[in-house]
C-alpha cells in the first residue's frame, strides 16, 4: 500500500474540519418533522459512503488476494473491512439517532435499517472467521471469498432489496431521494465536499494502520 502524499492529507484535514464547522452552522431547509436534524445528512449519509467506498477496496483486495496468494493484498483487504467498520458503526449510530427524532423510535422494522444490521453483521463474522484460522494461506483464502460474498450480500441488503419494497428512507419505497426536494445548492456546498472527506479519512486511517502492522512484522 503506497505512502499517501502530505497533499492529501492537508486536504483531508481541510475537508473534515469544513464539514464539521458548516455542517452545523450552514442554513438549511425548513422542513415539517426533520427541522434542524436535516444537518444529519452530513455525517450519517456521508459515513455510509465512506463505508461502502472502504468495502468495495477490501472487495478489490481480496480478489488480488485469491489471484497472487499475496499476504500483503489479504492484510489491507482485512484492514479495510476494519476501518470501514467503523464508519458503518458511525452511519448506523447516527441514523439511530436521526430515526429517534424523526420517527419517535431509535430503530423501527424498516428494510433498509434491518439491511444495514444484517450487512454489519456480515462483515463482523468475517473477523471471527479470520480468528478461526491458524494457517494464514487457509485464512487468507477463505477470508477472501468470504468477503467477496459479504460485500454482494452488502449491496443486496442495503442498496436493492430496499428499493423493491415499503421503505421510510429517502430514495426508497417510493419515497424521493434528498436530491429530489431538499438537497438545496447550499447543502450540496457541504455535502459533497463531507463525502470526499470521510473517504479520504478512511484511506488515511487505513494507510496508518497498514504501516503499524508492517512495523509489528518487522520486530517479530
Amino acid at each position: 500500500m503506497r505512502r499517501l502524499p502530505l497533499s492529501f492529507k492537508i486536504i483531508t484535514i481541510i475537508l473534515v474540519f469544513y464539514t464539521l464547522i458548516a455542517g452545523l452552522l450552514i442554513d438549511v431547509p425548513a422542513l415539517n418533522i426533520l427541522n434542524e436534524t436535516i444537518r444529519n445528512l452530513f455525517f450519517h449519509v456521508t459515513s455510509w459512503f465512506a463505508m461502502v467506498f472502504l468495502f468495495l477496496a477490501s472487495f478489490v483486495y481480496s480478489i488480488k488476494h485469491l489471484r497472487s496468494g499475496s499476504e500483503i493484498d489479504d492484510l489491507i483487504a482485512r484492514l479495510f473491512v476494519q476501518v470501514g467498520m467503523v464508519f458503518g458503526t458511525a452511519g448506523m449510530v447516527t441514523g439511530m439517532l436521526w430515526a429517534n427524532f424523526t420517527w419517535g423510535s431509535y430503530w423501527v422494522p424498516d428494510p433498509k435499517l434491518n439491511g444495514a444490521a444484517v450487512a454489519m453483521l456480515a462483515y463482523l463474522a468475517y473477523a471471527v472467521l479470520r480468528n478461526s484460522f491458524q494457517d494464514t494461506i487457509q485464512r487468507g483464502k477463505v477470508s477472501a471469498v468470504y468477503n467477496i460474498f459479504a460485500f454482494v450480500m452488502m449491496i443486496l441488503f442495503v442498496f436493492i432489496l430496499p428499493r423493491m419494497t415499503d421503505s421510510l428512507h429517502p430514495g426508497n419505497g417510493g419515497n424521493p431521494a434528498f436530491s429530489g426536494y431538499d438537497l438545496d445548492n447550499t447543502m450540496r456546498m457541504v455535502f459533497y465536499p463531507a463525502s470526499i472527506g470521510w473517504i479520504f479519512l478512511g484511506l488515511w486511517i487505513t494507510e496508518v494502520r497498514f504501516r503499524m502492522e508492517m512495523l509489528k512484522q518487522r520486530k517479530k
